[in-house]
């Protein structure tokens, strides 16, 4: 799905260089690696604050931990993503309140996030899903009416833009009161390893997660905050440095694959391919996800596989129907659009080193199958 050592080997020398750098000077936690991370991608995303750390999900569970949320309280978030988001709430013994997602943008539901709204809710965590910004427009607009946090999942879409009605162009994750991502080896920017950050432009937010970050503190052995062990480390910020200034490139190349991937389906009445928007820069397609209709899915995997073309559905469960997660709460008929889409989703391979002879062969078996 993701082609990692041709990607490396483009940036071999620039990557080999700053792991070495950090081997020599033996600066293995928190760095200047770290440091020029951290103000790189403050000053990429156009935020206050970068809180690096460990991976995506210890991303998310600071960001909620720093917004002083409690056991009890209700928290928003979409059905149809990755169970990192619900998996930290639940952790946190928050109460998750899953809602259905748009069949459009396969993004959260803005008149589910309504309905889903009571006196015990306290935030919403909108997914950036396979790299799409969601309605963060609307979302801000509902939390300030009901005085709610937004925390921004951003795993998927770093380097998309969010645009408002009047124009105004902000990136994903950078829009709520705080935002999660994740950089694992196959996202959009990735290390070679785990790791992750928190983005806010609130202050004493920061702060906060900053403790959070270090065992609560701030200054040593002294524990100033309740608090976790997850640290971004400096051979994984040496890669990241090497990445970040290529993002929009990397970005525009997954762009112009995912267009040559419509262009070859468009018309077909059993695919339904993701929209590209040439004007906004919403979607940096982390995954290129069709919509299979009234055709036989999973045959179609099965014959992509045969034919050595990686595939893959993301997701087939359901996050309200997955054991950890079912609640009595939830009614089957709140989630129509979910359910419809763990039947009809198949991702196909989509990275920055996809070429147009690889393109045509996926599209070509992909149109055989369904001819």
């Amino acid at each position: 799905m993701v082609d990692l050592k041709s990607q490396y080997d483009k940036i071999k020398e620039t990557v080999n260089v700053s792991i070495q750098e950090v081997l020599d000077t033996n600066a293995y936690i928190n760095g200047p690696e770290v440091h020029k991370f951290q103000k790189s991608l403050e000053d990429y995303l156009g935020v206050k604050h970068v809180i690096p750390c460990a991976n995506g999900t210890d991303a998310l569970q600071i960001a909620m931990m720093g917004l002083g949320l409690q056991p009890g309280d209700e928290v928003i978030t979409a059905d149809f993503t990755f169970a990192a988001t619900v998996e930290v709430i639940a952790l946190l013994q928050l109460t998750p309140v899953l809602v259905d997602v748009d069949l459009y943008n396969m993004n959260i539901s803005i008149e589910a996030i309504k309905k889903a709204i009571t006196p015990k809710t306290k935030a919403i965590v909108p997914v950036h899903l396979f790299g799409r910004a969601a309605n963060m427009e609307a979302i801000m607009a509902i939390a300030k009416e009901h005085n709610l946090f937004v925390i921004e999942d951003n795993a998927q879409a770093i380097g998309a833009n969010c645009k408002s009605s009047d124009g105004v162009k902000q990136k994903a994750g950078t829009i709520g009161h705080v935002g999660a991502t994740s950089f694992f080896p196959s996202k959009n920017l990735g290390c070679y390893g785990d790791g992750g950050a928190i983005f806010t432009n609130d202050d004493a937010l920061a702060h906060t997660l900053r403790g959070i970050v270090n065992h609560g503190m701030y200054e040593r052995y002294h524990h100033d905050v309740v608090g976790v062990n997850s640290r971004l480390d400096s051979i994984q910020a040496a890669v990241l440095n090497a990445k970040l200034p290529l993002l929009d490139q990397y970005n525009a190349a997954r762009q112009d694959a995912a267009r040559k991937y419509s262009i070859a389906f468009e018309g077909h009445e059993n695919i339904v391919a993701p929209q590209i928007c040439d004007i906004c820069d919403c979607h940096v397609f982390h995954q290129y996800t069709l919509r299979i209709v009234n055709a036989d899915r999973n045959g179609l995997m099965q014959h992509l596989l045969d034919k050595g073309i990686p595939c893959a559905i993301y997701y087939p469960i359901p996050l309200h129907s997955q054991k950890a997660y079912k609640d009595e709460r939830y009614k089957e008929e709140d989630f129509p659009v979910t359910n419809q889409l763990v039947q009809e989703v198949l991702s196909l391979p989509m990275h920055t080193e996809l070429d147009d002879e690889q393109i045509k062969f996926i599209t070509d078996s992909v149109l055989e199958f369904l001819k």
